[in-house]
């Protein structure tokens, strides 16, 4: 049966790894406004999703695998051309956009101080190093660490670097402030358990492959007690802890606080067998309600 244009327009936002591209904009733009930055300028969230769909797509570009039960891999195997296409493209704009961001900034760039660069520099090198070519340095191989290695890259690219990169636009000086680490823990967190629950998806393959995530060591429901409950409560606490001492507004705390009940309840929900699009679409989603909850909060309470 010849699926509609919105089935096959949603295969293509979400296996094409689009979709990630837009939760990296919001989650940067929500991380900027709660650490009082100003906006980066169009072009670094331009950059920011090209790279995210580059560094997603890459993992499934080379994949053979035809199997019918997996339809991304299949999506992957059916749009070939498309996606190789959508590649190159995108590469070339990268390459355009980075160029013409340092051609504007290059005064900033310049003045800049050695720490800006080593802070930019390590999540790119642990984001390398998670596809690494060898056993010894291929972090994905790692069941157990593969979601933090994910989540301390994620938390890297929304939080760090909008301050880093609006810090060189606009000649602001960089502070490492308290607010900046607990938003990095709980987007750490947060992201890390997104990981977590995508591994379920994954059991079976993992159990066949010996690669021991939580999911294959401990089981499902241990690990959304042990692991995903508590995981949650600290990313939670980190920002509620900062919340409660410097007066936020109940909305406000309250605004961020439904992406972890959502999250919570999303996990609870895995007790039943899932389709990828939905580990897609609501469990990947959560990371684009979290930006908007977020930049609600910030503007309006």
């Amino acid at each position: 049966m010849q699926k509609s244009w919105f089935t096959r327009l949603v295969e293509a936002i979400f296996f094409g790894n689009y979709f990630y591209g837009i939760c990296a904009i919001g989650l940067s733009v929500e991380a900027s406004m709660q650490q009082q930055y100003p906006l980066n300028r169009p072009l670094f969230y331009v950059l920011i999703f090209f790279a995210t769909v580059l560094y997603y797509t890459l993992a499934y570009i080379g994949e053979g695998n035809t199997n019918i039960a997996n339809k991304r891999s299949m999506w992957y195997a059916e749009h070939k051309q498309f996606v190789r296409y959508s590649q190159f493209v995108l590469t070339g704009a990268f390459i355009v956009s980075a160029f013409l961001f340092v051609l504007r900034h290059l005064g900033g760039l310049r003045a800049a101080p050695f720490l800006y660069y080593v802070m930019l520099a390590v999540f790119p090198v642990v984001a390398a190093m998670y596809y690494g070519s060898s056993g010894r340095y291929n972090l994905r191989k790692i069941g157990w660490l593969k979601p933090f290695v994910i989540g301390f890259t994620w938390a890297g690219l929304v939080t760090v670097y909008p301050i880093i990169i609006s810090c060189i636009e606009y000649g602001l000086a960089y502070e490492v402030r308290l607010i900046t680490v607990l938003l990095f823990v709980k987007n750490f967190m947060f992201i890390s358990v997104l990981c977590i629950l995508f591994d379920i998806k994954d059991y079976g393959t993992d159990y066949n492959h010996q690669l021991k995530t939580f999911v294959v060591e401990v089981g499902l429901r241990k690990t959304i007690f042990y692991i995903i409950i508590p995981l949650c409560i600290l990313g939670l606490g980190t920002f509620l802890t900062y919340g409660f001492t410097h007066g936020f507004s109940s909305m406000k705390i309250a605004l961020n606080t439904l992406p972890f009940l959502a999250l919570l309840m999303v996990a609870y929900s895995l007790h039943r067998r899932r389709s990828i699009l939905y580990y897609l679409i609501i469990i990947d989603g959560l990371m684009l309600v979290k930006a908007i909850c977020g930049i609600t909060a910030m503007s309006f309470f």
